[in-house]
């Protein structure tokens, strides 16, 4: 039976605190839910601090990386996937995933939240960014779920994949 994969996305170096707590948190929570987290592999920013919160307890991890440089994986990163790809990678990361969450915000990370839209993903919005949340609301309202907290993601994510995939 495939593995439910969430996929994390946020910015790198320019994560605010607020984001790394709250990315911690979602690959916790991600982890414990039996879920797979799915990030962009790297040890900076969003894609660490969700890595690392869900081998806290244990969770298993995938890193799209965009480049092939073993220095730069999350030493929370189970398994590496290096594309050589740079940002086009990205679209690798919410086509893997069953739900797409947006943890803060970047360039990348708004490249990916239009791919996931595009796509027909579904996203759950975690920023204090109220531009972006009505930018992506308007964008695709049926798609974008705009949420205040981690455990409020989780349960979102919960919610889409029983109506998408069945009772998981």
């Amino acid at each position: 039976m495939k593995k439910i994969i969430i996929g994390v996305m946020g910015p790198g170096e320019k994560a605010t605190a607020v984001d790394l707590k709250n990315a911690y948190e979602l690959g916790k929570l991600i982890a414990q839910s039996g879920w797979v987290l799915l990030t962009g592999g790297r040890n900076v920013g969003v894609m660490n601090a969700a890595s690392q919160g869900a081998k806290s307890v244990n969770g298993l991890t995938v890193g799209i990386l965009p480049d092939a440089n073993q220095q730069a994986i999350s030493e929370a990163v189970d398994i590496a996937i290096f594309t050589d790809m740079g940002n086009a990678r990205n679209n690798i990361n919410v086509l893997s995933s069953d739900v797409v969450i947006a943890c803060g915000l970047g360039a990348g990370t708004v490249s990916e939240v239009a791919l996931a839209l595009k796509g027909k993903k579904q996203v759950i919005l975690l920023s204090d960014d109220e531009q972006s949340k009505v930018f992506f609301k308007n964008l695709s309202p049926e798609n974008i779920y705009v949420v205040e907290s981690a455990k409020e993601a989780i349960a979102t994510a919960q919610a889409i994949l029983n109506t998408n995939l069945g009772d998981c």
